[in-house]
């Protein structure tokens, strides 16, 4: 996730993430999830990309015990945490500037039974990939994570490195602007597309993607 200054917003439908924390109940825990818009900007509150995202998850229709998981642009690390509490195994990741308040909020919201089943990482996206393995895990978790058209490339090639053929991408997001239809037609020159929950209260679609298979020559 980009980070983005601080611009004081008097909208109260955004009051809530000026709050300094956000409580959720998942996975039969209470999260309680500090946020720092001040500080971090976008990376630091609870969208709601991310709570929709958890629901599904708790819906039980993507097999997470024992899978490899990373989470991009994680921010306030709520959906990571919450894949991690379902079973998972989660590489939760942001730029640097954010891993300590990210890295807090997952030591504050892990149980003592579940310590090892999150590992907290930088990643810049489209940089240093090398350090991650090709191909290495079976899902990519990324909540509201389509925003800013200067992070499309990079994105989508951190995507090719992380994916192999069976790796199941879910993409949580609102649909705000036509940069953001855009990227989804760059993601399917590469990957299958499809949408596959919709929460109409949030307005929020989450995508599911996986690679296309090779192209043969004629």
């Amino acid at each position: 996730m980009a980070l983005v200054p601080y611009v004081e917003n008097p909208l109260p439908v955004l009051s809530k993430l000026h709050n300094s924390s956000a409580q959720f109940r998942f996975a039969n825990h209470d999260l309680r999830l500090a946020q720092d818009w001040k500080q971090l900007g976008v990376a630091a509150v609870v969208w709601d990309a991310a709570v929709v995202m958890c629901m599904y998850l708790e819906m039980g229709k993507v097999e997470l015990k024992g899978k490899r998981v990373i989470e991009l642009g994680a921010g306030t690390g709520l959906v990571g945490i919450v894949a991690a509490l379902l079973g998972a195994e989660v590489t939760i990741t942001d730029r640097e500037p954010a891993l300590d308040f990210l890295s807090a909020n997952v030591k504050a919201n892990q149980p003592p039974d579940s310590r090892g089943s999150v590992v907290v990482s930088e990643l810049t996206w489209g940089e240093g990939l090398e350090r991650y393995p090709a191909g290495g895990f079976d899902l990519v978790l990324g909540a509201d994570i389509v925003y800013l058209e200067d992070t499309f490339v990079p994105l989508l090639q951190t995507l090719d490195h992380l994916c192999s053929d069976t790796t199941v991408v879910l993409l949580a997001c609102k649909i705000r602007y036509k940069r953001d239809t855009d990227f989804l037609s760059m993601l399917k020159q590469r990957f299958i597309v499809e949408e596959i929950y919709y929460e109409k209260q949030r307005d929020i679609h989450v995508y599911k993607s996986w690679k296309l298979p090779p192209r043969e020559d004629l």
